[in-house]
């Protein structure tokens, strides 16, 4: 006799219901600090982990990584480690998201469209065809009508569940995957019926070649591919359309995870059950032996709150009402049969660490803290009106700083603020012997251990460390100044060294890159005789520069 357990909310199912830090995950290290701060949604996929996709707080999409069988969707197959904007998708509001191994993407909105791309060997973009969709396409087939709020993706099969309930299955379906009755490969959408005919669908999970799904009383069905057991149906025959999971008739399951061929259910009451394949442990049940139905793990756990799993691993993860996160399985390349405790905070950040591939689960919510370490609120604070105890006029603009800071940064300064210096009772100081992108850079170092300049005026730097005897802050700008030597402003730097009467500290740069060029005669002809000239007129200072 089954549970009555209707759910209150698909909260539960959603791929986007916590927020995270995509920081863990290597790929996004290619990214700079300002792009990874602008990201609020974002899915790392692939057969390597290396491809990922990230929505903006602005509502853009943006790709970038490997780009195998056009999964990017950018309109051709080339790898980019920059971002690459996917028009068609922005101000799309991106609700859920999923993937294949091809790897195909599936994703639908906010308004209930879906959209796919990638890999269509075997029609699993649902539009009739098995080309490869190098662009993102709407899903038109048998879901125009519909308004669809979840998607999952199969090894090359797919499924989209709808706002009342009606699951609509298409692609590979060698194994029955696709609920059709048949092994043939489905085109494009079909609604998976049979079993489900009038239930209402909540939930919905893909294994490599199994599908699952939660109905709104908690009951759980299950088909496709069942060699290890992972229909949970007591046996390891395929099914060609759902089946019901007798064994769970006495509870009502709130959440379904597919991972590569084992399934986990969590219970309304916080109970977890296993199934399936147990190669690497991934059931949890202390042993490797694969299960035909559903074994309850975790019992002398907390009540379970979540439940993570995903078809291109075989790695699983559960967090608890307390907050405590285990996991077990296939982690980093050790098999872990017992749940483990870790301290991670949320389930993801067990895939992050330590499935393989390094892949998402599911689409990530991204938590930007309002904590600000130390060093960040420096930063934040420099040049600011709000909190300054002083201003710098130079050129007729402020810095606006703080006496305390430069005092502990700079034995200039400190020595500046004392009592009986002039400087120290001022609320404004004019400062005329340095231009004011120089001097602003300088403060700015102060507040963040780093230099922003072109090598132009990181020379007009380079004089001001040497007064201030900034040493550190000297070696910065010798570096800036050699690795932004060229052939084509090696004049104009030159100049300016002269300018900021900065020529014995910059002598020594242009002579390394003159030895670095030799070979490649980077030099010869760079300055002509009438330039020669020119600048001998100028001062006999420059043309001792000539001589490097």
């Amino acid at each position: 006799m089954s549970v009555q357990c209707p759910l209150a909310c698909r909260g539960a199912m959603t791929h986007s219901s916590i927020m995270v830090d995509v920081g863990k995950w290597p790929i996004f290290t290619l990214l700079s600090p300002q792009e990874i701060a602008s990201i609020r949604k974002a899915c790392v996929f692939g057969t390597s982990a290396n491809e990922a996709i990230y929505i903006t707080h602005n509502d853009e999409v943006f790709v970038f990584g490997l780009n195998c069988s056009n999964c990017l969707g950018t309109g051709d197959n080339q790898s980019t480690i920059l971002p690459r904007k996917l028009e068609a998708l922005c101000g799309k509001k991106i609700s859920s998201l999923s993937y294949g191994s091809g790897p195909h993407v599936l994703l639908c909105t906010e308004d209930g469209e879906v959209y796919a791309w990638g890999h269509n060997g075997y029609s699993q973009l649902g539009n009739g065809t098995t080309n490869q969709g190098i662009t993102p396409l709407q899903v038109c087939t048998n879901l125009l009508i519909k308004k669809v709020v979840e998607v999952a993706c199969g090894s090359h099969h797919s499924m989209a569940l709808s706002l009342d309930g009606d699951l609509y299955a298409w692609g590979y379906n060698n194994c029955g995957q696709v609920g059709s009755g048949s092994t043939a490969n489905q085109p494009t959408p079909r609604r998976v019926s049979n079993c489900l005919q009038g239930k209402i669908v909540v939930g919905i999970a893909c294994g490599q070649t199994s599908s699952m799904a939660v109905v709104n009383n908690g009951e759980v069905y299950g088909w496709g591919y069942n060699g290890n057991g992972q229909l949970g149906l007591g046996n390891n025959g395929n099914q060609l359309t759902p089946c019901r999971v007798a064994a769970l008739h006495s509870v009502c399951v709130l959440q379904i995870a597919c991972g590569y061929a084992h399934t986990l259910a969590l219970t309304d009451e916080g109970l977890l059950y296993a199934w399936g394949a147990n190669t690497y442990g991934q059931l949890g049940t202390g042993n490797k032996s694969n299960q035909l139905s559903p074994v309850q793990i975790m019992m002398e756990k907390e009540r379970v709150v979540e439940i993570a799993a995903c078809h291109s691993a075989h790695t699983s993860a559960a967090k608890t009402q307390s907050g405590q996160v285990y996991m077990w399985g296939q982690c980093r390349g050790q098999s872990v049969a017992v749940p483990h405790l870790t301290h991670f905070t949320c389930t993801d950040d067990v895939f992050a660490c330590f499935a393989t591939p390094a892949v998402m689960w599911r689409l990530l919510s991204v938590e930007h803290e309002d904590f600000l370490t130390v060093a960040e609120s420096l930063k934040k604070e420099f040049d600011s009106p709000e909190t300054s105890d002083l201003k710098f006029r130079v050129d007729g603009k402020y810095i606006h700083v703080h006496k305390a800071v430069l005092k502990i940064r700079c034995e200039h300064f400190r020595t500046m603020f004392q009592s009986y210096w002039n400087e120290d009772m001022k609320e404004v100081i004019e400062i005329d012997q340095f231009s004011y992108p120089v001097y602003r850079a300088f403060l700015e170092y102060l507040y963040t251990d780093s230099v922003d300049l072109p090598p132009e005026d990181a020379i007009g730097l380079l004089d001001l460390a040497t007064s201030y005897c900034e040493n550190r802050l000297k070696k910065l700008c010798q570096h800036i100044i050699k690795r932004g030597i060229t052939v084509e402003n090696a004049f104009s730097l030159l100049s300016a060294a002269v300018r900021y009467d900065a020529e014995v500290q910059i002598r020594f740069q242009f002579s390394e890159y003159a030895d670095e060029c030799q070979d490649r005669n980077c030099f010869r002809g760079l300055i002509n005789v009438e330039d020669r000239a020119t600048v001998c007129e100028e001062g006999s200072e420059t043309s001792s520069l000539w001589n490097v």
